[in-house]
């Protein structure tokens, strides 16, 4: 997966997190007032104990969307919700409840613990609610159970639970792969706007996002950039004595080779046609000089050969730093006159020039 892919999948599951959380927030909010409710008709039933304890579990409810709020921690708002319930519908099937309906609470169980958990884990914890069920149905002896169910009961409980996991949990696997396709789809069409699809480099489009970004860093924090404006010498003559094919391969063997001489933080775009655009994040102007004569020195001893056939390739380019203009439009219209300038004076070089020590050395004397 691309840098660029991880970042949008990342993004992606950010968004979905937040509208699980706030989900949870609302659900926890419906807890509150329903545990409010029954344990107000359990008070005036003459169920006094039940109520205080149905009451009681608000405390765990409420102190969990304070420490969210305060925190942002979506595993532990996550975490403190399902273990609160957990407890709560323990409580309510070793109690019975209110005319031994307790259990019925369960229902609410299995769709929950799959949204808040992945399946693997939600079904484990599901496993492990039957199994203190179980222990409750068959030793209505132990001394944390206060409550015996018919058979009959019994049988339909777990019957009737068994069809709403396996139910739940063929949704919930349905809505991930179905949210995984959507996701992969939409990255997938997200690739394809920012990506030259001959090179497999950044578009046009997609570089006038990265310059107006870097741009704007620069006039916030006075981080510098540079950009370096590429063109293929004498490519139509490639296209008009090899092919067109054999262009197209030249120009996905130049984007390789950028690659292997470039920064990681750089980025190479195919500007247009046998144009390429290259942005030097954090790079003045010595040192965007550098790289652009180290990359046409590469490809000018670079080996291009496409079956068998050996090609003449050079490149010329133009480089201009942001700390001599005052926009992307002028920075572009400025290395387009150095690349100008570049061919003018014979191709297969960089401009502006950078000039030796000796010869900075032999001026500031004369000065």
């Amino acid at each position: 997966m691309s840098r660029d892919s991880s970042s949008g999948y990342q993004a992606a599951r950010e968004r979905e997190d937040a509208q699980v959380s706030l989900v949870l927030t609302w659900l926890s909010l419906a807890a509150i007032l329903c545990l409010l409710g029954i344990g107000s008709k359990a008070w005036h039933s003459g169920h006094s104990t039940h109520a205080l304890i149905l009451w009681f579990f608000i405390l765990p409810i409420v102190v969990n969307m304070v420490w969210f709020a305060f925190s942002g921690n979506r595993d532990i708002q996550k975490a403190g919700l399902l273990v609160t319930v957990s407890v709560l519908f323990t409580y309510l099937i070793a109690s019975g409840g209110e005319g031994n309906t307790g259990p019925l609470w369960f229902y609410v169980f299995p769709p929950l613990l799959f949204f808040l958990t992945s399946l693997k884990t939600g079904t484990m914890i599901l496993l492990l609610v039957y199994l203190i069920a179980l222990i409750v149905f068959q030793f209505p002896e132990l001394p944390f159970v206060f409550a015996e169910y018919e058979s009959d009961f019994k049988v339909r409980f777990f019957a009737t639970l068994t069809f709403e996991s396996i139910f739940c949990f063929v949704l919930e696997a349905s809505r991930l792969k179905a949210r995984n396709e959507l996701l992969d789809l939409a990255l997938t069409h997200e690739h394809a706007a920012k990506t030259d699809e001959l090179t497999g480099l950044s578009n046009r489009r997609d570089m006038l996002n990265r310059l107006s970004g870097e741009f704007s860093r620069y006039q916030r924090s006075g981080h510098h950039f540079s950009i370096v404006l590429i063109d293929l010498d004498l490519f139509k003559t490639i296209n008009d004595q090899f092919g067109h094919n054999t262009g197209d391969a030249v120009l996905m063997q130049f984007a390789e080779l950028v690659q292997t001489v470039i920064r990681q933080t750089d980025i190479a775009a195919r500007w247009g046609g046998e144009e390429f655009l290259l942005l030097l994040p954090d790079t003045s102007l010595l040192p965007a000089l550098k790289l652009a004569e180290r990359l046409r020195s590469e490809v000018a001893g670079n080996s291009f050969r496409f079956q068998g056939q050996d090609l003449p390739v050079t490149m010329s380019a133009g480089v201009c730093s942001i700390a001599q203009v005052n926009s992307i439009d002028s920075m572009l219209r400025q290395a387009d006159l150095q690349l100008y300038s570049a061919k003018g004076a014979g191709r297969n070089r960089i401009a502006p020039r950078v000039r030796s020590q000796a010869t900075a050395t032999h001026s500031e004397s004369n000065t």
